[in-house]
């Protein structure tokens, strides 16, 4: 597919441009047609295909595991029912060893992230032509599969646990107390001022971190397969060492998915443990 375009850079800048969708300059609406036309429609442009893949992910994950609780038998577990309750058992033994406090939350909010990112990142193993090739037989000029390489994405999802801990930081602590644990620490309480600086800045960081963290990982790995799939434009010996590549890239960035929807997953945990606890 590499060979259809006119110059690497443009293969590039296609394969990273999000079927966007919303209000052009003249106020119709529509799908915009490269890079410029999106960052002209605003704020309120929607990047299709992220949602597209992220919520049929999200609606994947649901059905499989609601079907293993149905089909649930007692007994030695076999097949799917054996694979949900493996993950069950890691994420309960994961809030078990960092959520310190009772909350009935916390454990079906790590399983759906943990679960829910791995399906997003595990989207980037697909080969880079494939489904934008599938796409463009169809009609449709633009096709970004790995939701999590869309910092909309992950910014959506890490300012939803921003919520939570703000929720439950007023909660636990009240507004009071959550106030004097911003005020009033590190420093003498006389030096308010530079705490809530301190300590807003550090909780500001939680989500721009969770997000970021994400998005970047991400979004370097699939731009390596990209890389890597130029190669198979420049003859049979250069094609047949990105072959290689992509195979040792792909299995190593099944380790990089895993890992990085459990950092989401357990600082997540962390966070919420730190919104309940009380601070003296």
């Amino acid at each position: 597919m590499a060979s259809e375009y006119h110059s690497s850079g443009e293969y590039i800048k296609h394969h990273l441009q999000n079927l966007t969708y919303g209000q052009h300059p003249d106020g119709t609406w529509g799908f915009a047609h490269g890079a410029e036309e999106a960052a002209q429609m605003g704020f309120w442009a929607i990047n299709v295909d992220s949602m597209l893949f992220s919520i049929g992910l999200g609606v994947l994950f649901l059905f499989f595991f609601r079907m293993a609780a149905k089909k649930a038998t007692t007994g030695v577990p076999a097949g799917l029912q054996n694979f949900v309750e493996w993950i069950v058992e890691f994420i309960h033994g994961s809030v078990r060893g960092s959520f310190s406090h009772h909350n009935p939350l916390v454990a079906p909010l790590a399983l759906t992230v943990f679960v829910w990112v791995f399906l997003m990142n595990a989207m980037d193993l697909i080969p880079v032509d494939w489904l934008p090739w599938a796409a463009s037989l169809a009609g449709v000029p633009y096709l970004k599969v790995v939701p999590t390489t869309d910092p909309n994405v992950t910014f959506g999802l890490s300012l939803s646990i921003f919520v939570l801990i703000i929720y439950y930081s007023l909660k636990m602590k009240g507004p009071g107390g959550f106030f004097a644990e911003l005020a009033f620490q590190p420093f003498p309480k006389w030096l308010f001022p530079l705490n809530l600086v301190l300590e807003g800045v550090g909780l500001l960081a939680k989500p721009v971190s969770l997000s970021l963290r994400l998005f970047g990982n991400m979004y370097a790995g699939e731009m390596i397969f990209i890389l890597i799939a130029l190669m198979f434009g420049g003859g049979w010996l250069l094609a047949a060492f990105g072959g290689v590549l992509q195979w040792a890239w792909a299995v190593f960035h099944i380790l990089i998915i895993t890992l990085q929807a459990f950092i989401f997953m357990t600082l997540t945990i962390v966070y919420l443990d730190m919104a309940h606890a009380e601070h003296h």
